[in-house]
């Protein structure tokens, strides 16, 4: 979907600081975030690419106030919500609770665990479809606007550029996501020329980024 999340080429977030001695980990609750993070999927019957929309569905400000981490868990509190692991509310209640505040208990979740398995382990897959397109070949991202999970940027969308190399086919996140099946498609790795995307002022470079079949058009 587009939402706060897409925020690649955009401008006015100011300078990024990059802190060469930064720790994985600032604080131990981020630890924990993690690895809640990583177990969430199992716990909620979802995957990867579901994770990933959770994250996208965020609401702007805590996507921006909540930092890494926070989106993180954020994300895990919603996967757990949506298959009736948790009712919407226990965590807002608990929070209230643990703070000495007197707070009415939440309905008791009903189950909604997604019935879907994929087909095999990872994302990787092979289809017998011929790729669409070849390395040289110009190519265009299709304008679009989504309504649900995509990894294709609003940056590159109505964008020509140029397939560089044909890389391993991977399940669609934009169906995998909804649990509306893999649709293994090719994918490709294709370059763009910075002044076309960010205008003759930019700074100058070639961005290489990896696109699905199903994103692309011939230029």
């Amino acid at each position: 979907m587009d939402g706060i999340h897409d925020m690649g080429g955009t401008q006015g977030w100011g300078t990024v600081i990059i802190d060469p001695d930064e720790r994985v980990f600032a604080e131990p609750w981020e630890g924990k975030a993690f690895a809640y993070g990583a177990l969430s999927a199992r716990l909620s019957g979802t995957n990867l690419d579901a994770m990933r929309h959770a994250i996208d569905r965020q609401h702007p400000y805590d996507y921006l106030v909540d930092g890494y981490y926070g989106r993180w868990l954020g994300c895990v509190e919603t996967l757990l919500v949506d298959s009736g692991v948790l009712a919407p509310g226990a965590v807002e209640a608990r929070a209230r609770r643990l703070r000495g505040e007197d707070v009415e208990e939440p309905a008791e979740p009903t189950p909604n665990k997604p019935d879907y398995q994929p087909t095999a382990a990872g994302s990787l897959r092979e289809i017998p479809d011929p790729p669409r397109f070849e390395v040289g070949q110009a190519v265009r991202a299709r304008s679009w606007a989504s309504d649900g999970h995509t990894r294709l940027p609003r940056y590159v969308r109505g964008h020509t550029g140029t397939v560089t190399a044909l890389l391993p086919a991977q399940v669609l996140p934009d169906t995998h996501a909804h649990f509306a099946g893999e649709n293994a498609q090719h994918v490709y790795a294709v370059e763009f020329d910075s002044a076309d995307l960010w205008g003759p002022d930019s700074e100058t470079f070639a961005l290489t980024i990896s696109l699905y079949e199903s994103y692309l058009e011939p230029a």
